[in-house]
């Protein structure tokens, strides 16, 4: 049968939906927000990344794409491509400041200068973990109108309700921070009060698989450390120990933290940093320590450190556990060291280390009116002087004063070289002892390295031998290495060699006796030219603790007390110079026999030699009494009666000062035209007072004079420089 012929054609059967394949779901940006706005689009776009570690740098790539994919939000949110700006510079930097995060730095700069339309971060711990830095953010974001966006939508901060939203987003990132940094805090204080926590051996030690530390194997390395923390017991002084490992050429051995060379010793040259670090650790005295820095954000808001970390005192440490690793020194030598290092720092509780000038009692000794320290400065001259400055520190009048070096040191010395002269033998014998130590100790120290340095030769030739003679291409680099090897043990040897003829040699029976006799005459080894002055300034402070000096400024003697180590002091007095003769003690008596001895007829001259032969004293003790000081301290006290001292003047005579005004030139160069011939003069006794005579026609020539003198001229003519004669009546 055909079909009807208005038959219609059936409809196909419906086809079976067919379900579409998973997608992965992603936390996105919505594609479009109401939010943004054509102003908002015509400014830039930024996307900030930040990781917080390297290390997360390196593993979490998945955060890291997420973050820069990103920059396609930018675009479906209506953004041109070249219009939206990645700033990626923080990588591996924390979001716990905005101090060091350059990238947020120029993120907030931006938006300041309101060239921001919209702000991109895959959450809001990426921006920051601190409530402040947020904050400072999302206020300048809703004042210049730009948005802000996370994986969970687009914010406006000028939005009531997006301004609820950012403030909880900020606070739960902070607070999440502070939860995992306590986390790991609490985790590692646990470990440190097991004595397990080490992030990394020092010096002299290597880091064992279990996670202890243990003395590193190699003698050599070993043997420098002792040799660092014995020289310092000796010495007394970082600074020194350093000077004498730089001296001797002594290098530390050091392992390698990180490759290719992780492990491996290193040999360097000592630096003073090293030193103070392995001085104050209290790991070499085989305790195992937790907490000995400590963060201080004061340190780096004032500036006063990069890093913001300080020490802490011993008693504040967290964890301090004795005889738990192996131990180079004594616990107690330990405390000693800390004593000595800060003894070493010149402060009012100490005296610092001992220097090369002069001053023996630079440290020690104290003001008896303040209780200062008193502060050591040399004149021109040399000669050092005590000075109290308490006065400028805090600005108020002076009440102390000071006085030459050369009167305590003196006293001082005395008494030291009498408290040491019972222990002779016993200087000597270790005077003796320590040449020979330290001769072993350098001898031990050129053996291990001429030991090593033969054991690289060797190790480079098999090498060298155990390749194929046909493989030329190592054979060449190997013989290369073994050469450098053998040229380095040859230039060593010459180094000790060297070192042998210069250094200290074993004593012989001559040297002891010599050393023996020296220290029996220990007035002579003190004066002694090999005697430096850090070394007699070492001497007095292992005996003396302090010296207090009672300065009265008018008067001549002081009270000296000597502080002496263990707790005994003994009282003196020393004379100082003084600025006036009225300070001098007896002087009313001085000038008592000063008047009799002119009441006698006597000259000036002869009155100076009669006060040195009864024994008076100068005010600046330096020397006896001249005409010279006899005539100034006549003038100045005024021991001539005023009838004595306007003692009739002749005709045309003149006092040279009023000449002077008469003239208008200075006393001093009438004084040396007198001197010349140039001008008639006589000088009274025992006064000294000069008399000059000039008439009428001698002030004229002595004015053209002073003319000629005036412009610098030095020949003058005869007739002007030759004085007409004196007329007597």
């Amino acid at each position: 049968m055909s079909s009807p012929p208005f038959a219609t054609t059936a409809a196909p059967a419906p086809k079976t939906m067919q379900p579409s394949p998973p997608r992965t779901p992603t936390r996105c940006l919505p594609w479009r927000s109401a939010k943004v706005q054509d102003q908002h689009r015509a400014k830039l776009a930024i996307v900030y990344v930040r990781q917080s570690s390297p290390h997360q740098v390196l593993e979490h790539r998945e955060s890291r794409e997420l973050q820069y994919a990103l920059a396609d939000h930018a675009v479906a949110l209506g953004w041109p491509k070249e219009r939206v700006l990645v700033i990626d510079e923080d990588q591996g930097q924390s979001a716990k400041t905005a101090e060091d995060r350059v990238g947020f730095q120029r993120l907030v700069a931006e938006v300041t200068m309101s060239h921001v339309g919209l702000v991109l971060g895959l959450e809001v711990s990426r921006l920051a973990r601190s409530n402040q830095d947020w904050h400072q953010l999302f206020e300048r974001c809703a004042f210049f109108q730009t948005l802000l966006a996370d994986q969970e939508g687009v914010y406006d901060a000028s939005d009531p309700n997006d301004r609820l939203i950012l403030g909880l987003k900020g606070m739960m990132s902070e607070v999440e921070l502070i939860t995992m940094r306590n986390r790991l805090q609490r985790g590692k204080l646990h470990k440190a009060e097991r004595g397990e926590l080490f992030t990394a051996a020092p010096l002299g030690y290597v880091r064992l698989p279990g996670g202890g530390i243990a003395f590193d194997p190699d003698e050599q390395v070993r043997s420098v450390v002792r040799l660092i923390f014995a020289k310092f017991q000796e010495l007394g002084s970082v600074y020194g120990v350093f000077r004498y490992l730089l001296r001797e050429r002594i290098e530390v051995g050091m392992r390698a933290r990180r490759d290719p060379h992780k492990g491996q010793v290193a040999w360097r040259r000592p630096a003073l940093p090293t030193l103070f670090a392995m001085l104050h650790n209290p790991t070499y005295a085989g305790a195992y320590a937790f907490g000995r820095q400590c963060q201080d954000p004061r340190l780096r808001a004032t500036g006063q450190s990069k890093t913001g970390v300080r020490s802490v005192p011993m008693e504040q440490w967290k964890v301090l556990i004795r005889d738990h690793v192996p131990a180079y020194i004594a616990w107690e030598r330990f405390l000693e060291n800390q004593t000595r290092l800060r003894q070493n720092r010149l402060s009012n509780a100490s005296a610092g280390v001992p220097r090369s000038g002069a001053a023996l009692l630079s440290g020690l000794l104290v003001c008896g009116t303040c209780g200062a320290r008193m502060h050591v400065t040399y004149r021109r001259s040399g000669t050092a002087y005590y000075n109290c400055v308490r006065h400028l520190a805090r600005g108020t009048e002076r009440t102390c004063h000071g006085l030459q070096a050369r009167v305590v040191d003196d006293l001082v010395a005395a008494q030291v070289l009498r408290a040491l002269t019972p222990a002779a033998l016993a200087v000597s014998a270790q005077a003796v002892a320590e040449r020979q130590q330290e001769h072993a100790r350098l001898e031990q120290h050129w053996r291990q390295r001429l030991e090593r340095a033969r054991y690289e030769a060797e190790r480079a030739q098999r090498q060298y031998h155990a390749v194929e003679p046909e493989n030329r291409l190592v054979a060449r680099t190997l013989e290369k290495a073994w050469e450098q090897a053998l040229q380095a043990e040859t230039r060593l040897r010459e180094d000790h060699d060297r070192c042998t003829r210069t250094g200290p040699q074993p004593l012989s029976a001559t040297e002891r006796a010599k050393i023996r006799a020296l220290a029996e005459d220990i007035p002579a080894l003190w004066q002694s030219a090999t005697t430096t002055a850090a070394d007699r300034k070492e001497i007095v402070r292992c005996l003396v603790e302090r010296v207090v000096a009672q300065v009265r400024h008018d008067s001549e003697r002081t009270a000296v007390t000597i502080h002496w180590q263990g707790g005994c002091r003994t009282e003196h007095e020393v004379l100082r110079a003084v600025s006036r003769f009225e300070y001098v003690e007896g002087f009313d008596r001085l000038l008592q026999r000063i008047v009799a001895l002119r009441g006698q007829g006597e000259t000036a001259a002869q009155i100076a030699q009669a006060l040195n032969r009864e024994g008076y004293r100068t005010p600046k003790k330096r020397g006896d009494y001249t005409e010279a000081s006899v005539r100034r301290l006549v003038s100045k006290c005024g021991l001539i009666e005023r009838g004595q001292r306007g003692e009739p003047l002749g005709r045309h005579e003149w006092r040279l000062a009023g000449l002077a005004r008469k003239l208008r030139v200075a006393p001093w160069k009438l004084r040396a035209w007198t001197a010349q011939g140039w001008l008639h003069g006589r000088q009274t006794q025992p006064e000294g007072t000069w008399i000059v005579w000039a008439d009428h026609h001698e002030i004229e020539r002595l004015t053209q004079l002073r003319a000629r003198s005036q412009r610098g001229v030095r020949a003058h003519p005869k007739k002007l420089i030759t004085p007409k004669k004196q007329r007597t009546n």
